[in-house]
């Protein structure tokens, strides 16, 4: 069954994560993508992260960053920093729908596979630059990774134990937030400009992301709270900073997050941890006092729920419809009925690995369900069959090239 961008050409310059990840979802809704790599060490992406077990258990030579970022691609090798490679990736721009490039700001023009340049061959191409601070402004020329934008955007300014009780201080979250962060508006906007392109204009254009423009925006209601009130917001660890009680409790054996929104949820939550009364005073009744007085709260509270295990406490609480859920580590996630009868964790095969498992792509299509499509690719494990589909090449000019180092 044809895919929601069946036919849709991407050819992704991209190394590390965000720049991959959107083309993973590109290559996911059906777009058929060619991952152009380094000879010999490819994205620097292949040398992070855990190394996959092999189909006999042993470590294999593919690491879990890599396929996590880069199914549903085919792996081109073509060195760019030599002219004939240069020429090779302008005639696959020549017939691409969308490019995606992750290279410090002006990087490219000096290979002439800028948007500028490309744009010339072909006027129907997006053009999707991704960089830590954007293509103009006093810290374009600088390289950036993810914690430089979690801390610089102030999400750990708001994450993290708060000031005044043991172990506090701001905290980077748990993954690279700000780099999936990226990776998601970029792929909303070059579907936009490929709507654009082709119900209006005719033409592709370029698009300008930044991660710390991403992640401030990803923030727009803690930003808004503090434009709103002059505030700053401070770290509340597992609370809300306007909801109450919306925290992790403590219980016998582990921690339940729970997620009072409204008053008729915390009257039903009093009651199932048998504190009723609370319900009726004064400085709990509506929403802004519980927030104001959550400290008052949360002590009241937290010697009720450690009499009993998670378990309980999220049966009897879902069945009051309190909304619940307890925290979990990565393997009970992939355990939990609810993941497991939504087929999160997927498996597929791979030339080297076997039947690996993979995360599925989360969105669920009435008319264009996404397949698993190809596995994260080898290194240049494409090359020819894309010079010789893409560029009618023959095997002859590609043994040449080989020789050269250029593919």
């Amino acid at each position: 069954m044809a895919g929601a961008l069946d036919g849709v050409k991407v050819l992704d310059l991209s190394r590390v994560f965000s720049g991959p990840w959107a083309a993973q979802m590109l290559a996911d809704f059906g777009a058929e993508v060619i991952k152009v790599e380094r000879p010999g060490r490819g994205d620097d992406v292949r040398h992070q992260g855990y190394p996959m077990p092999a189909a006999d258990g042993a470590p294999g030579s593919e690491t879990s960053s890599f396929v996590a970022m880069n199914r549903g691609k085919r792996s081109l090798t073509i060195d760019i920093a030599h002219p004939r490679g240069q020429a090779l990736v302008r005639r696959l721009a020549c017939k691409a729908d969308i490019l995606i490039e992750n290279f410090k700001a002006g990087d490219l023009r000096r290979y002439g596979l800028d948007y500028a340049s490309l744009a010339q061959l072909n006027p129907r191409l997006v053009y999707c630059s991704i960089t830590g601070f954007g293509q103009d402004g006093p810290y374009s020329h600088l390289p950036g990774y993810d914690p430089i934008f979690q801390s610089m955007s102030g999400l750990m300014s708001v994450t993290g134990v708060p000031d005044g009780e043991p172990g506090a201080g701001p905290v980077k979250a748990g993954y690279s937030v700000s780099d999936l962060t990226a990776g998601f508006y970029a792929v909303c906007a070059i579907l936009a400009a490929l709507r654009h392109r082709d119900q209006i204009s005719g033409r592709g254009q370029y698009i300008d992301l930044a991660l710390l423009d991403a992640q401030i925006a990803a923030m727009s209601h803690i930003g808004m709270n503090y434009l709103a009130s002059g505030q700053l917001p401070a770290r509340t660890g597992s609370s809300s900073q306007i909801t109450a009680p919306f925290r992790a409790f403590a219980c016998q054996d582990g921690h339940l997050m729970v997620a009072v929104g409204n008053d008729t949820q915390f009257q039903s939550f009093c009651g199932v941890i048998g504190l009723p009364e609370l319900a009726g005073d004064p400085r709990f009744t509506t929403n802004p006092r519980r927030a104001a007085a959550q400290a008052e709260l949360s002590a009241l509270i937290e010697p009720a729920m450690l009499a009993r295990k998670v378990a309980d406490w999220n049966t009897a609480l879902q069945k009051a419809k309190v909304p619940c859920g307890p925290i979990y580590t990565m393997d009970q996630v992939f355990e939990d009925p609810q993941v497991r009868h939504r087929q999160v964790l997927g498996r597929m095969p791979h030339p080297r690995l076997g039947s690996m498992p993979f995360i599925r792509n989360p969105i669920h299509f009435s008319d264009t369900p996404i397949q698993p499509g190809l596995p994260p690719p080898l290194l240049g494990e494409h090359t020819a069959a894309v010079l010789a589909a893409e560029l009618g090449m023959s095997e002859a000019e590609m043994a040449q090239l080989r020789a050269e180092g250029i593919v």
